[in-house]
């Protein structure tokens, strides 16, 4: 066995500033990829928009992962997709490629000898082929219609080789193309959602009609309600508020706030006479996440929810936002 080298010592001021000069060479790769874009890339973006298929990516090394990367994010923001592994591709895989997809092929130098067959496979069979690469004269960028060209921007690694740079604006492109053919799509906020039920991202995405309390549950009474039973309503529904509904909208609430300060003669008081009026709502097509934004702007733990026609049809504690995972 060799003898294992030294670890080398570095400073931490010497290491943040190898960091830094990363980043800077990075972001201006990427100001040079952006300056760049033109006609090649709407053509692009517009065989993804037009697909029947698929958008199927390809990529080998540090390419594949970003090709990975890229097609998840086509098919989170609505545009079907899938990664092909191109040395897969050779033993089968070239099946899940069809005449309606589309072809993303990713390759820094574009002569990556596992995509020989992929792009043998496309010519073929009249499929459309979208080639990322750093040299124009590729072969890959020779057979994909069209080709878009990374700059000529340094690898941000010490010796110049370590794909840095590169996958960075290969990453870049990807999402250009996802967001480009997102917003011509007209996807929209609640598309987004419908992708992403699960975890934090999907809280923040929930609509309030999925988190309110409806029927039975509201604590409602009329405005000629006696306060007793008022306060009644209020303690057994445990919201802490009640609704003061008339003709099935939403006349007033309420809160605790307004008992205090209705504490003379309160029993011998209509609900419609304590209730505060105008109170703050939210529809129930609203996300959780703004709900969740509004009582606390407004310190109070309680949302009433109304239809366009301000007819109470739920409500909404701070508790069901919590617990839901709105933050």
């Amino acid at each position: 066995m060799p003898d294992t080298p030294p670890i080398p010592t570095a400073t931490p001021e010497a290491m943040l500033e190898a960091a830094r000069q990363v980043i800077a060479t990075e972001a201006e790769g990427l100001g040079a990829l952006g300056a760049s874009l033109g006609p090649e890339f709407a053509r692009a973006a517009g065989l993804i928009l037009r697909a029947s298929g698929r958008v199927v990516v390809s990529g080998m090394g540090k390419s594949g992962h970003v090709a990975r990367k890229i097609a998840a994010t086509l098919a989170s923001t609505g545009t079907p997709a899938q990664f092909v592994h191109p040395a897969e591709a050779s033993h089968g895989d070239l099946g899940m490629i069809t005449a309606e997809d589309v072809v993303l092929a990713l390759s820094a130098s574009g002569e990556t000898r596992e995509l020989a067959d992929v792009i043998a496979h496309v010519r073929r069979y009249g499929i459309p082929m979208i080639g990322i690469s750093r040299v124009a004269g590729s072969t890959l960028m020779r057979q994909a219609d069209p080709g878009l060209v990374l700059p000529g921007a340094p690898e941000a690694c010490a010796i110049g080789l370590a794909p840095t740079t590169s996958t960075t604006m290969m990453m870049a492109l990807g999402d250009a193309l996802a967001v480009a053919v997102m917003q011509a799509r007209g996807f929209s906020r609640e598309s987004f959602a419908a992708f992403h039920p699960g975890g934090t991202l999907g809280a923040q995405l929930a609509p309030v009609r999925a988190l309110m309390h409806v029927g039975d549950a509201l604590p409602v009474v009329g405005p000629d309600t006696p306060m007793g039973e008022a306060l009644v309503e209020m303690s057994r529904k445990g919201f802490g508020v009640v609704a003061v509904v008339e003709g099935g909208r939403l006349a007033g609430v309420i809160t605790d706030g307004d008992l205090r300060r209705n504490l003379a003669g309160l029993m011998e008081r209509r609900a419609g006479a304590v209730a505060t009026p105008g109170p703050q709502t939210i529809g129930p097509d609203a996300l959780a996440s703004e709900a969740l934004g509004l009582m606390t702007a407004r310190r109070i733990t309680t949302l009433m929810v109304v239809d366009d026609a301000e007819r109470l049809v739920g409500v909404i504690h701070m508790h069901d936002c919590l617990r839901a995972g709105v933050a």
